[in-house]
């Protein structure tokens, strides 16, 4: 993935594709932050998961950003935040169904054998194992909650 990163940073200079550069190096920023982070705490390492993790983050930083842009009357932030948001979705895998979430939920709360509520977070660490960057868990939580009742 490091590599894909690499090569559409490549294409976007020579492109000079201004929003496209700024956004790849932004996130090879925060996958160097976290690196590093991992370096000082022994570990190794981010891997295409903790990658698919990083961008996930960051699409839902950029949402929430958005958002506000919109609340307080600047549309013009608003779409470069969505413009962002498109890059970075072209790296991550397609985006999973919501039908298709609520069965991979029950399927997992099967698995684990989440009885209650205080069993979410089991369940909900399953899921972000499996499908990183594929299912909004913000989302899939309300299901599991749903279905855990």
């Amino acid at each position: 993935m490091r590599e894909q990163l690499a090569e559409c940073l490549k294409s976007a200079l020579k492109a000079k594709d201004a929003r496209r550069t700024s956004t790849v190096r932004l996130i090879q920023a925060a996958i160097k932050d976290r690196d590093i982070a991992n370096r000082g705490a022994g570990k190794d390492p981010v891997d295409d998961d903790g990658i698919k993790q990083i961008l996930a983050k960051m699409i839902k930083q950029r949402e929430e950003s958005a958002k506000i842009y919109e609340e307080n009357g600047r549309p013009e932030l608003a779409a470069q935040e969505r413009e962002e948001i498109a890059v970075i979705n072209g790296f991550l895998p397609e985006q999973i169904s919501e039908e298709k979430v609520r069965e991979l939920c029950a399927e997992v709360i099967r698995e684990t054998g989440a009885q209650g509520l205080r069993d979410m977070g089991k369940v909900m660490n399953v899921l972000k194992e499996r499908y990183p960057g594929q299912i909004d868990f913000a989302k899939a939580s309300g299901v599991v909650k749903e279905l855990l009742k």
